[in-house]
């Protein structure tokens, strides 16, 4: 049985197209890859790659300045974060996040929108394995050409499970039986028809985006649409941490907010998704909003349910009119 793509390339002694990372003593990092006969040249002096071919991961080399290097494989969050870049690339942190909360699984059936410099489809198809699917979808060929060198470096080869497609998912996108969506856009709302066709009922959209106007709208879309449970929404912030001696603290430096991240998942066909049971901030629908929640779609005039007596009564109200709990 052959290994899967890219494992090989994990484990055992560095070979020659190997990525190396190398730490100095304050803790940076210098990511290269092994040639035969070439020399890696820093400030406090080189080394041959040579030295390392062939040595064990956790080898320390020396400069020709006497300055020690450690020599590991980059891990895949390492990787990421110092590829070449076209467009932004999702942060490990945010990954992880879609990778769990998505339920990511071997052999799952995904589409990616959004590609930028190859950053998530990495962890997706890393975790989705050689049995699996992923159709990823980018709208520029730039970005495209860069995510697709980034990903085929890291794996040593073309990924059998990845598909990449330049343009707009919306115009192209003919999957069906889809286990797991990814929107990494602009205006992801504007992909929730075509989203809905293509995924399985119980299957799963996620949203990244940038800002609070765009995770709002795309969370009412996401409710007027009506084919999916009620989405959530959530960021996530890390925080390292300086661990010396008594000297236990947070370091003065975090990677704060980078995105919004939502899920949702998809009804049966022909299903209404349950009245939602919550009271909204008074205010939190304007007079002039018609959408989801206004109790204007719905019979109310000022969303309190109270309107026209309809028994749909929007985000505010139970079937039968009286306030939600």
């Amino acid at each position: 049985m052959s290994e899967p793509t890219g494992a090989a390339r994990r484990r055992g002694p560095f070979q020659v197209g190997d990525q190396v990372q190398l730490t100095d003593p304050k803790g940076r990092h210098y990511t290269f890859t092994l040639e035969a006969g070439k020399n890696f040249h820093t400030h406090k002096g080189s080394f041959p790659h040579d030295e390392l071919i062939g040595a064990p991961e956790g080898t320390v080399v020396r400069t020709t300045g006497n300055v020690a290097y450690l020599a590991l494989r980059p891990l895949l969050p390492d990787y990421v974060l110092s590829m070449p870049r076209g467009a932004a690339v999702v942060y490990p942190k945010d990954a992880g996040q879609i990778l769990a909360m998505a339920d990511i699984f071997p052999g799952a059936r995904v589409v990616e929108a959004g590609v930028g410099s190859g950053s998530l489809s990495t962890f997706l198809l890393r975790a989705i394995g050689d049995q699996g699917m992923l159709h990823s979808y980018e709208r520029r060929a730039d970005f495209a050409d860069i995510a697709s060198q980034n990903v085929e470096r890291y794996f040593g080869a073309p990924h059998p499970a990845w598909q990449l497609t330049v343009g707009d998912l919306q115009d192209n996108l003919s999957d069906t039986e889809v286990d797991r969506v990814i929107l990494d856009m602009l205006a992801p709302w504007e992909c929730l028809e075509a989203v809905s066709k293509a995924l399985v009922p119980g299957g799963i959209l996620c949203a990244y985006v940038a800002t609070t106007t765009q995770l709002a709208r795309t969370v009412e879309s996401i409710r007027e649409h009506g084919t999916f449970n009620e989405p959530s929404a959530w960021e996530t912030m890390v925080r390292t941490w300086h661990v010396e001696g008594l000297a236990v603290r947070p370091d003065h430096r975090m990677i704060g907010h980078t995105g919004f991240l939502l899920t949702a998942r998809r009804l049966a066909d022909g299903v209404e998704p349950p009245l939602r049971r919550r009271r909204p901030a008074k205010g939190a629908y304007g007079d002039d909003y018609p959408g989801y929640g206004s109790g204007k779609d719905s019979g109310g005039k000022d969303g309190s349910g109270k309107g026209t007596g309809g028994k749909d009564t929007g985000s505010t109200g139970t079937p039968d009119g009286k306030p939600g709990a």
